[in-house]
């Protein structure tokens, strides 16, 4: 099938990550499209505006379509310039703010950066520390600080532990540390001492033997280590572990470090601590 190609312009005043965030999420909904993406943020002066009019009529020109525009501008004279373009604009503020504006009967302040910016420092040291903690606690480190964790990750190597714990901490704030299970561990057949004294914060984190073994293959080909015997034993070890314990686990094949995040967070019962 012949995949029809579209250019869609993200356009911003300050980081672009809400025009970004909310667009490709509309458009993932669109099968058989191909998609050119271009991120223009702290776009707040008219020249620039001019340049990227220019880059979208190009576009168009190129494409024998016009581009889609999701934009979080918040200056209508820039946003004007815009919109002279041959394009098709999505503007998130303007499709919402006159709708809140007549529930609450007041004015939006119409300021860029207020989303992302430091106006809530309590809540952005958190994250800091959040992230702190992570880099502190990977993989096994500094095991006798885990009590202070808001959740203990545990899994076998290469089971997305380490990307996890990143991601519940810079998005979240979460005190997030992880620990390997490793095959000496097989033999013991009881939960790793380092983390018996934080068993009401463990979460497992598993893979099927055939993506466990593909990922290992990448970092160390045909090594024992990589091989799909091993792989298959680890995990069936690791999984009658937590179903003797009753630790409360999830399969992350086939799953996005974005969801694996929010799943673990509604399952466990922890803040979203997004901003504040």
């Amino acid at each position: 099938m012949i995949r029809q190609k579209r250019t869609v312009f993200y356009l911003s005043d300050r980081t672009g990550i809400t025009a970004e965030t909310l667009g490709h999420s509309l458009l993932t909904q669109f099968d058989g499209m191909q998609w050119e993406t271009v991120s223009v943020p702290f776009l707040d002066d008219a020249a620039k505006a001019a340049t990227v009019r220019m880059q979208i009529n190009q576009a168009a020109e190129r494409d024998g379509y016009r581009p889609l525009v999701f934009s979080t501008l918040q200056n209508p004279q820039i946003l004007a310039v815009i919109k002279q373009a041959d394009c098709r604009v999505y503007d998130f503020f303007e499709a919402f703010t006159h709708p809140v504006e007549e529930e609450l009967h007041r004015s939006s302040a119409r300021k860029a950066g207020r989303s992302h910016g430091l106006h809530n420092n309590l809540s952005y040291f958190r994250r800091i520390a959040a992230i702190n903690y992570v880099l502190a606690h990977d993989d096994g480190v500094n095991p006798n600080h885990f009590s202070e964790a808001d959740i203990v990750l545990i899994g076998a190597s290469r089971c997305g532990k380490t990307p996890t714990c990143l991601y519940l901490g810079l998005q979240y704030g979460i005190a997030a540390a992880n620990y390997p299970l490793t095959p000496d561990d097989m033999h013991v057949q009881q939960l790793p001492q380092a983390v018996e004294h934080v068993k009401s914060k463990l979460f497992g984190l598993t893979l099927t033997p055939a993506q466990l073994h593909f990922i290992r293959q990448e970092r160390y080909p045909n090594s024992q280590y990589a091989s799909l015997a091993q792989c298959q034993q680890e995990i069936q070890w690791q999984e009658s572990l937590f179903h003797r314990f009753d630790i409360s686990y999830l399969d992350a094949t086939r799953i996005s470090i974005e969801e694996i995040s929010a799943i673990i967070l509604n399952r466990c019962g922890l803040k979203r601590r997004l901003y504040g």
